[in-house]
């Protein structure tokens, strides 16, 4: 349940804000729906993964990955799909700290 709820607040807010939403809306979901620390967590990290991996084909596969391949370039990488492994860790971290941001501070107001 978690899970869907990031995934899909995610991939729809993914095309008007900016990508620290994504931490707001994993904190806010594993603040109401989060069970144990670590489903949060896991939950935040793969939604967030899924949703920017579905965003990043879609943005790049049109253009044939001119902008990716001129960042693998530019940080001297073999392709554009180290770019895009190293844009989805790091957005999966950021969601799934959130998610256990929010679980925790749950908690702390449950007591």
């Amino acid at each position: 349940m978690l899970f869907l709820i990031i995934f899909i607040i995610t991939l729809a807010s993914g095309f008007i804000f900016t990508w620290w939403a994504i931490a707001i809306t994993a904190f806010v979901a594993a603040f109401y729906a989060g069970k144990t620390s670590s489903h949060a967590f896991w939950s935040g990290f793969f939604a967030i993964a899924a949703a920017w991996l579905i965003l990043i084909l879609f943005k790049t596969l049109p253009n044939d990955h001119i902008l990716a391949d001129r960042i693998a370039k530019m940080l001297q990488l073999p392709g554009w799909i180290f770019v895009m492994i190293i844009t989805l860790l790091i957005g999966a971290i950021v969601g799934g700290m959130a998610a256990l941001s929010g679980l925790l501070l749950k908690r702390i107001f449950n007591k």
